[in-house]
């Protein structure tokens, strides 16, 4: 169902597919005009003409390999001179499980690039505006990984550095209408994983949630106010428990002197 209400534009990458295709057909449906990234170009007109169509909103499209330095600057560009954008989700990510010693550095390097640098660069270059006009928000796609240790240390590191990233910046923002939120999903049934070079079906099935569901879910908790917001969590508690644990946690960090333990 559509609205006539005009929300602003939401900027959304890796919109070709999968979760990204999901929020922007949720987004138009709320009200939004859209702005796709995403590197296949045919994939990604095939979405934003089913999406004009059905919602009757305004579709523009960037094709773009965000771990290319000039694609990137070029929507960097495109979307910081665009004052209607009142939301920027970033969702384009690659993953893997490779370990450090046996990682291709290159492909390693994508990753981060993808994952972190254009995630900060383009959260940089849209959040001046957002407060300027007291207006928007930011939505960054995380993962479950980003709290725990396991095979993969690359990808999960980013993935935790997108979670700390998000919590520090709904900080700066407290006080204004700009809002942050971080989405955690576990595994989910998109290409992602043929991407990934990891096959689904090694995962315990009772954990895959549709891509549908999670950005219905993470919808859902952003319009509650959540700053991290974890779909497949049954008791939030849990998280609170966390969070409060791990802020306790590092105030016991700062001392003036070392530990007894360390005494030499």
């Amino acid at each position: 169902m559509s609205t006539n209400e005009n929300k602003g534009t939401a900027v959304i990458t890796g919109a070709s597919s999968g979760i990204g295709a999901v929020y922007a057909d949720r987004l138009a449906s709320q009200g939004y005009d859209l702005v796709l990234v995403a590197r296949r170009a045919d994939r990604l007109q095939e979405v934003a003409d089913r999406l004009a169509y059905a919602y009757g909103r305004k579709v523009e499209t960037i094709v773009a390999d965000l771990s290319v330095d000039a694609d990137l600057r070029r929507v960097e560009q495109a979307i910081s001179a665009d004052e209607s954008v009142t939301l920027l989700v970033n969702n384009a990510g690659m993953g893997g499980l490779e370990t450090v010693a046996t990682a291709d550095a290159d492909a390693a390097e994508r990753m981060i690039k993808v994952n972190v640098v254009a995630l900060t660069r383009l959260t940089r270059v849209v959040l001046p505006g957002l407060l300027a006009r007291n207006r928007g928000a930011i939505i960054n796609i995380a993962s479950v990984v980003a709290y725990g240790i396991a095979v993969g240390g690359i990808y999960s590191g980013t993935k935790a550095y997108v979670v700390n990233f998000t919590e520090a910046l709904q900080k700066e923002v407290a006080g204004t209408k700009v809002r942050a939120q971080v989405v955690l999903p576990g595994p989910i049934r998109t290409e992602f994983w043929d991407a990934s070079g990891i096959s689904l079906d090694r995962i315990n099935q009772d954990w895959v949630m549709s891509a549908d569901d999670l950005v219905d879910a993470a919808l859902a908790g952003f319009a509650q106010g959540e700053t991290v917001t974890a779909p497949g969590l049954a008791d939030p508690a849990g998280l609170d428990t966390y969070l409060g644990a791990r802020d306790r946690f590092y105030g016991s960090l700062f001392a003036g002197k070392p530990a007894a333990r360390y005494a030499v």
